[in-house]
This record gives C-alpha cells, sequence and structure tokens, in this order.
C-alpha cells in the first residue's frame, strides 16, 4: 500500500471511531487541515466509499455543531480569565 494511500485510510478511520474533527485528526497526525480535509473529501472515495461515507456523515455532523463547540470554548476562555483576575486582585 503506498504512503498517500496509507495516510487517507488512517486519517478517515480516525475520523470515523472516534468522530473527530478534522483539527483533532491534522494535529494526533502531525498534518495540516487542508491535508486532512483533502484526504478525506477528494481521495478516500476512489480508495474506500464505505469508509467515505461514514466519514462525510461525521464531518457533516460536526458541521452542524460547530457553533456550539464555538460558544464552549468562548465561555471556558472567560471563566478562565475570570480566575486570573480573581487570583491577581
Amino acid at each position: 500500500m503506498d504512503e498517500l494511500r496509507q495516510r487517507v485510510l488512517m486519517l478517515a478511520a480516525y475520523i470515523a471511531e472516534n468522530g473527530a474533527t478534522v483539527r483533532d485528526a491534522a494535529k494526533e497526525f502531525g498534518v495540516s487541515k487542508s491535508t486532512v480535509h483533502k484526504d478525506v473529501t477528494c481521495r478516500l472515495k476512489e480508495y474506500h466509499s464505505g469508509l467515505y461515507e461514514e466519514v462525510r456523515n461525521v464531518l457533516e455532523q460536526n458541521k452542524s455543531e460547530r457553533h456550539l463547540r464555538g460558544g464552549l470554548a468562548t465561555r471556558e476562555k472567560y471563566r478562565i480569565l475570570q480566575e486570573i483576575q480573581r487570583k491577581t486582585s
């Protein structure tokens, strides 16, 4: 199995098994988000159509929830800033 195909399948399996985001997969495998996205949305379809459908569903779900994750991250950021402010006051 060539290196590209192996990477594509490993990224796709990781996303499908963990419900991971493109960002999570990129961080886990040490590649860019662009590489992950290209691998799982373009290349994967020609290598493994069944896995492609699984990954597509996960990415669709992640996309529909991203506004929620963003809100949670912002809330956590301000919670930490308030804690720091309390400690330094």
